[in-house]
């Protein structure tokens, strides 16, 4: 048996998996996701043998660190443990995660709590940018307990907003890494955008379906992921990220206009299995592809005026709210999203 390694696991807005002091895991890139594979039960499609959860939602990781920077109080690494692969992936960000560091890096002592809410700046490591997340904090304790829901997750938990500042182009180096609101592949029209996630952000109907359809049926659509795949592996030296078909981004979004009162409705695929709901950083990006009037998701968007918008991206288990700021110009300045987070577990984890 291996030396147990201190873990926390918690659920991070509609995510859930391990988080991790980077200093309890091996310094080395390839043992340490050794470790995570065995820890996670990966390669199997049950992840029967560890502690993922047979979905890639309940297979991540976050590795929390004290930062170095004087503009960042903890350094936060998401690692993607894929479920029915041997592969552990930095390739991308993950905002419902994110969630969980805050009160993560306060529970560990990274830094200390105030007295009713903390902030806690945070370097999210894979993009090189920064968020702020605010944690109740109640005499100095991390409160989970409260009355915020986010649609995915059922009951009520304490709030944890996050505010995402300068986070265009966070992977591809620029918010459209074309030059262009609109691209063409396969004959279809797409967004090729990332504000904080990269995605393909397409219409529904030009892939033959309604854009309402459960989660289930999608899935198990093996025509429509052969035409996704392929648009998908095209967009990614598009959009500066190479060859990406061992990669878990870009995410594909298809969109429809929406029905329960938002501003758009997406199917989200990441990449191979469609979301049950859609990614914080997701949602901020095809937000922001409806602000775009050349976008195909402008013309399905139903939006607000002004400078600052709240916008509700619908998804399969409800919607998710983004605030996106504009300057005069009219270029997105800051978005911001609403999470929950809680505690399900803390002790020592064996691989």
């Amino acid at each position: 048996m291996s030396e147990p390694v201190r873990a926390m696991w918690m659920r991070g807005g509609t995510s859930k998996g391990g988080f991790f002091l980077a200093e309890d895991l091996p310094a080395d890139t390839a043992a340490r996701d050794a470790f995570l594979l065995r820890a996670y039960g990966s390669p199997d499609p049950r992840q029967i043998d560890g502690m993922g959860g047979a979905d890639p939602l309940t297979s991540k990781v976050a590795v929390v660190s004290a930062s170095d920077r004087d503009d960042a109080d903890v350094d936060y690494l998401f690692l993607q443990v894929f479920v029915d692969q041997a592969l552990v992936s930095d390739a991308q960000n993950c905002g419902n995660m994110l969630a969980g560091v805050g009160p993560f890096a306060l529970e560990r002592g990274l830094l200390p709590a105030a007295d009713g809410r903390t902030e806690v700046r945070i370097f999210m490591v894979n993009t090189g940018k920064l968020a702020t997340a605010t944690v109740e904090t109640p005499g100095g304790q991390v409160r989970y307990d409260g009355d915020a829901r986010i649609d995915g997750v059922p009951g009520n938990a304490a709030p944890v907003p996050l505010a995402f500042a300068d986070i265009a182009g966070s992977s591809c180096g620029a918010l459209l890494p074309t030059g262009q609101a609109r691209d063409i592949i396969d004959g279809v029209d797409v967004t090729l955008i990332d504000n904080g996630m990269p995605c393909v952000v397409m219409r529904a109907s030009d892939l033959g379906i309604s854009g309402y359809e459960d989660r289930e049926t999608l899935d198990a659509d093996a025509g429509l992921k052969q035409r996704l795949e392929s648009i998908r592996l095209q967009a990614g030296p598009r959009m500066n990220l190479g060859d990406v078909a061992q990669a878990s981004v870009p995410k594909m979004m298809l969109v429809a206009a929406p029905r329960d009162g938002g501003a758009i409705s997406v199917r989200s695929f990441i990449p191979h299995r469609c979301h049950a709901s859609i990614g914080v950083l997701g949602a901020v990006s095809v937000a922001t592809a409806c602000l775009l009037p050349e976008s195909p998701a402008h013309a399905l968007a139903v939006l607000p005026e002004g400078r600052s918008l709240r916008l509700e991206v619908e998804h399969p288990s409800g919607s998710t709210g983004c605030v996106i700021d504009l300057d005069d110009a009219g270029q997105v300045v800051r978005a911001a999203v609403l999470r929950t987070a809680r505690k399900l577990f803390d002790g020592e984890l064996f691989a």
